[in-house]
């Protein structure tokens, strides 16, 4: 497979990934994914910030979580975040630390 071919592939996997997120299943809460997947919504826009800037596009995290979340970041949580137990919290916190902290992967 050609380069241009496996971008525009990526992308469209990278689209349908967004627009599940967005429209299917926006009930799926962002600790949930952490605490399951090692990634969330936020990992997600973080990494398109970053590259963005790599390329020398100026992206604020604000700008970048509008772009995954599909609308204002307080929008979407206020529309959908609900409140997690302090088992999930828990679980959040090893998993950030694991996924997240000093990491180049997520």
């Amino acid at each position: 497979m050609d380069e241009q071919t496996r971008t525009e592939l990526e992308a469209a996997a990278f689209r349908a990934l967004l627009h599940h997120l967005m429209q299917a299943r926006p009930d799926v809460q962002n600790i949930d994914m952490m605490n399951l997947a090692g990634f969330c919504r936020n990992c997600l826009s973080r990494w398109y910030q970053e590259a963005a800037n790599a390329r020398g596009i100026e992206m604020d995290k604000a700008q970048a979580r509008e772009i995954i979340y599909g609308m204002p970041y307080g929008d979407w949580v206020a529309q959908n975040q609900t409140a997690a137990d302090s088992a999930k919290q828990a679980a959040f916190a090893e998993a950030f630390a694991r996924n997240v902290t000093g990491s180049t992967g997520s």
